[in-house]
């Protein structure tokens, strides 16, 4: 059983950033950020594997960075120049298995966190 809190969401404006945080209980192979807008589906924006291999959204490269600090037990998502189309609820989730990392395996994972709001102002 893997535990994931999330934290370090809130309201900014257009163009700032935000970094979020997600504690885990134990480290696992795949591990990345979805988010979930109201009215919409849920989406991949980036994982990490255990080799440190990364992948990202189109809507999110060049923006967001994905990290892992396994000393602290702590997956980070630095958000930069973040946009309205941002706003959404960030969760936390997290795969073991010995396949490759990808959004669709990591998304049939049983280990989600509880969610952090980000909310990006125009």
């Amino acid at each position: 059983q893997v535990q994931l809190v999330e934290s370090g969401g809130g309201s900014v404006q257009a163009g700032g950033s935000l970094r979020l945080s997600c504690a885990y209980s134990d480290s696992t192979h795949c591990m990345g950020w979805f988010r979930q807008a109201p009215g919409q589906e849920r989406e991949g924006v980036a994982l990490i594997d255990s080799d440190g291999g990364t992948s990202y959204a189109d809507s999110v490269k060049g923006r967001f960075t994905i990290s892992k600090d396994n000393a602290k037990n702590t997956l980070y998502l630095q958000m930069n120049t973040l946009k309205p189309e941002d706003t959404a609820m960030y969760y936390c989730a997290a795969r073991a298995t010995s396949l490759s990392c990808s959004f669709m395996r990591l998304s049939s994972t049983n280990y989600w966190g509880q969610g952090t709001q980000v909310a990006v102002s125009s």
